[in-house]
């Protein structure tokens, strides 16, 4: 699988605590090896179709789209940012 990131994605990744960056690098490398990987909680955003959520620390997560042979991530983000606007 590939990654890919919104616009979105990349404006709040530039925001981001240098700290939270390099966690959400390895979380990512994670989701790449496997989306079931348990630390990263994946799970479907309930009321959205094919959006999913995964976790980077026990505060920041991100969001993603599976599409064919691509995560395509929408949002990182505090976790209530990421389930009000994923």
């Amino acid at each position: 699988m590939k990654i890919l990131r919104t616009d979105s994605f990349r404006r709040v990744y530039k925001k981001l605590p240098e700290k939270i960056k390099s966690q959400a690098q390895k979380a990512l490398q994670l989701l790449v090896a496997n989306l079931s990987h348990p630390s990263l909680r994946t799970k479907k955003i309930k009321s959205r179709e094919n959006i999913w959520e995964a976790r980077v620390t026990k505060d920041y997560w991100f969001s993603f789209e599976i599409r064919g042979d691509a995560y395509i991530l929408r949002r990182v983000s505090k976790h209530n940012e990421v389930l009000r606007r994923p």
